[in-house]
């Protein structure tokens, strides 16, 4: 796309699939372990306090520093944090290594067996209920995918009147944790427009905020790549090659007695259709015509023939980094399927345990779950697996026939 030009473009430049939930909103609203000096500048300008300067944590770092008990509490707005993260025995070792951990949360889900010495779930509104606040209904503010700010405000009646938003969850721990702040942390939460007011004044491509929030549509962000205006030292748009990190796949040194033939394929972690992150909907993925099962393993039909395996064939999913750590997920049905050679591919979090924590981009630290380097162990089923139990019944037939399963 840069080097045809497209960037920039009207109708031709990139439209990327960006944050979900609101992760891209919040990484404009400064939710990050860099934050820009400038921002910092406005904040300790507009709250009168002296914000601290020294960088945070992202996700890699963070689950690195509770492993070594460097951090000791860990408070999760959202998420499926002990499964959406990689290499998923350490990283549930690190929770469990804290002094406290703190799940704000619309519902269940793993994250929240997976527990410090002490433990919290703090009920939260959702995002499809009213928000009552002391001057009213709430909306909250989002970015979509597109970079389109605008309003979201729940219709449906609270499942509980004892449930706090998280605004108001995260302005309580502020005051108690700070009782001599100067910050009127509950003043904000009466009115939201009063949250957008402040950043109206941190940020300045938010000028207006609650002016433009409240037309229809909302108001667009713009890009300084749309006009063409590349924020390097340069002032040009510039190509950039990132390695992986200082983990790399190193079976010829550590296998070299017990898998000397073995083949290393790279391993990429997908969703299927029927799931939405770590949500599952549903055991059918129509994308790729698997029907009610998960643990599946798409390979090449002539890596399959190759390697002297069989479709339907079971087999264990061994990883191999030069760490030395042995991760390995048992009992994956390999699917023939139209993927390139020497490629596997297969869904998460299933497969998040294969992923090294320290795989990861040098710089981003984004873990590297589309090139896991691994090797293939015959298999057996799973002693649990019932299939017939685990579909619509309606459905049985017809999934039975289509995946061979007696």
């Amino acid at each position: 796309m840069l080097a045809r030009g497209h960037i920039g473009r009207p109708g031709a430049g990139l439209a990327p699939i960006r944050g979900h939930s609101n992760v891209q909103g919040d990484r404009t609203m400064g939710i990050n372990e860099l934050p820009s000096p400038k921002m910092l500048d406005n904040i300790d300008r507009v709250f009168g306090i002296q914000s601290p300067r020294e960088n945070g944590m992202g996700v890699v770092e963070t689950i690195k520093a509770m492993a070594e008990g460097r951090v000791k509490v860990f408070i999760g707005l959202g998420g499926n944090f002990a499964v959406a993260t990689p290499d998923t025995e350490y990283t549930q070792q690190a929770l469990r290594a804290c002094n406290l951990t703190v799940h704000i949360t619309t519902k269940m889900n793993r994250s929240h067996l997976v527990c410090g010495q002490d433990a919290l779930m703090l009920p939260c509104l959702g995002r499809t209920e009213v928000d009552i606040q002391k001057h009213g209904p709430q909306s909250i503010s989002v970015e979509d995918s597109m970079s389109n700010v605008h309003l979201s405000a729940g219709r449906n009646e609270p499942i509980s009147s004892d449930l706090l938003s998280e605004p108001d969850i995260i302005a309580r721990i502020a005051e108690a944790t700070l009782p001599k702040s100067q910050i009127k942390w509950r003043w904000y939460i009466e009115s939201y427009d009063r949250i957008r007011d402040a950043i109206s004044e941190v940020f300045d491509e938010f000028h207006d905020f609650n002016q433009r929030v409240y037309q229809p549509g909302g108001f667009h962000l713009e890009h300084p790549a749309n006009q063409h205006i590349w924020n390097t030292p340069s002032g040009k748009a510039q190509f950039l090659i990132t390695p992986i990190s200082e983990v790399y796949a190193d079976h010829e040194h550590r296998y070299a007695d017990a898998y000397t033939e073995a083949k290393v394929y790279t391993l990429m972690t997908t969703r299927s259709h029927d799931q939405y992150n770590t949500t599952l909907y549903g055991l059918d993925d129509r994308y790729r015509g698997v029907y009610g099962q998960r643990r599946v393993l798409f390979m090449n039909e002539q890596d399959i023939e190759a390697a002297g395996f069989q479709p339907d064939q079971w087999v264990d999913i061994e990883s191999i980094y030069s760490d030395g750590i042995k991760r390995i997920v048992h009992s994956f049905r390999i699917v023939p399927y139209n993927i390139p050679r020497g490629s596997l591919a297969a869904y998460y979090p299933e497969t998040n345990p294969l992923v090294a924590l320290s795989s990861h981009d040098k710089y981003a630290k984004i873990p590297a779950s589309k090139s896991v380097p691994v090797i293939l162990h015959v298999g057996h089923a799973p002693e649990h697996f019932n299939l017939a139990a685990e579909v619509d019944p309606e459905k049985a037939d017809q999934i039975i026939a289509t995946t061979k399963v007696s």
